[in-house]
């Protein structure tokens, strides 16, 4: 391999920011949410009528994104997707009430559906098969330092200026994303003029796409059990992790009692654990397959970090130690994070080129999760039954966690007939 830095591993660290800004701009919302439900006279139910907004309008655009980049390319429909969201990360700041808060939560989901997808999807181009679960590490890293920092540049600058000022100051580091991927990312590895040979040979040679695409039915596609089972799956997975996203802040407060300044550390601590989940699994999944093969690798992830994290929810429901609650919240945390590298790295198993409709449909079913995440936690936060909530996602995962053992990433979506549409990826001379 050429000695300079791969060019696959830069398009890592750019995915890397996407994903990274995306939760800073996400997490911000319920960084703020006291705040902002203390300005607009919101009880706990209503704001979770804004965490259902925008998972509303993310699911609806979820698929159609995924596909439109399987067809065009992922690089216009990420630069579209970035500049979209921070427009309504921006407006956030300008909302007067509770109607103008839908509003622009619904279409700020709405811009940002297709990240993931599409995210996946040059993630398939760029990544050979056995680096793949490594390379969506990067992404799954970018989700949780998102989320560890995000406490420590929202919370003071809110504090300091006001809960509006921090969505105008995050708004711009999308900006600076898009310009960079305007200027610099490619869909394929043929298209960059400087990459070696040996580097695009490994690539186009190992990865799980293929140097065409294919007809591609949806009929054909349900057929496959997976398309069915793997939603679910991410669902029950979703629902969960929404608690951390969008509740967590509230949760640390209202929930467990303690001050907005300790609410930074600790959900800063809880994001952390994240982070170091996905950085364990990224690896620890390749390895997984390469010894146990590739049905196992992915079955054991998933099972065993929903089950587990079903685990540590429902002892930390029954227990009313605050240590123990906590150590219950960062491993849980830990556990699920590390579980989405099996989620992402399976839909490129079995998407091939189709990778964004695949991710498409599952992350779907996890917005779906997401609207009613906001409705069921909403009431039973707004009726001071936090614990409620805990049990209720712990039952959840654990359902989530045996929908993994109907899980085959071996089994490919099949192809409607025999026609190809060829599309060569012609090295650059």
């Amino acid at each position: 391999m050429n000695a300079k830095f791969p060019y696959r591993y830069r398009v890592l660290i750019l995915l890397f920011f996407l994903i990274f800004i995306c939760i800073l701009d996400r997490v911000a919302f319920s960084l703020v949410s006291v705040r902002i439900m203390s300005a607009f006279h919101l009880t706990n139910e209503q704001f979770g009528w804004t965490v259902s907004a925008f998972g509303l309008a993310y699911a609806f655009f979820e698929i159609p994104s995924g596909v439109l980049g399987d067809r065009i390319g992922q690089r216009s429909l990420l630069i579209r997707i970035v500049l979209w969201w921070s427009l309504f990360t921006a407006l956030t700041g300008f909302t007067t009430g509770l109607v103008s808060l839908l509003l622009v939560r619904f279409l700020f989901g709405a811009g940002e559906a297709g990240a993931f997808p599409n995210a996946v999807g040059a993630l398939s181009r760029w990544m050979p098969a056995k680096e793949i679960s490594r390379g969506y590490s990067s992404i799954a890293i970018g989700i949780a330092l998102g989320q560890t920092v995000a406490p420590f540049i929202i919370v003071p600058i809110a504090a300091g200026f006001g809960w509006r000022v921090p969505f105008f100051v995050i708004s711009l580091f999308g900006l600076v994303w898009a310009i960079v991927c305007f200027s610099w990312f490619r869909n394929n590895p043929s298209e960059k003029k400087n990459i070696s040979n040996e580097e695009l040979n490994y690539i186009e040679t190992n990865r799980k796409i293929e140097n065409h695409s294919h007809r591609f039915s949806w009929k054909t596609a349900f057929k496959n059990r997976n398309l069915w089972v793997l939603p679910i799956a991410y669902f029950a997975s979703n629902f969960g992790w929404s608690l951390y996203v969008f509740w967590l802040p509230a949760f640390v407060q209202k929930g467990l009692g303690f001050s907005e300044n300790s609410m930074k550390n600790i959900t800063a601590l809880t994001y952390l654990m994240g982070a170091i989940g996905a950085f364990t699994m990224g690896y620890g999944s390749d390895l997984l397959v390469r010894k146990r093969g590739l049905k196992f690798g992915r079955r054991f992830i998933g099972v065993t970090s929903l089950g587990f994290a079903a685990i540590l929810f429902f002892s930390m429901g029954v227990t009313s130690n605050i240590t123990v609650k906590l150590i219950c919240l960062f491993a849980s945390n830990f556990l699920v994070v590390s579980g989405s590298i099996a989620f992402f790295s399976t839909c490129i198993d079995i998407g091939g080129n189709n990778v964004g409709a695949v991710t498409g449909v599952m992350n779907t079913a996890g917005q779906s999760a997401v609207i009613i995440n906001g409705i069921v936690i909403g009431k039973l936060a707004h009726a001071h039954i936090y614990n409620s909530s805990i049990f209720v996602v712990a039952a959840v995962w654990l359902v989530g966690a045996l929908m993994w053992l109907l899980v085959d990433p071996t089994k490919k979506i099949a192809i409607e007939d025999k026609k190809l549409i060829h599309v060569e990826l012609v090295a650059p001379a």
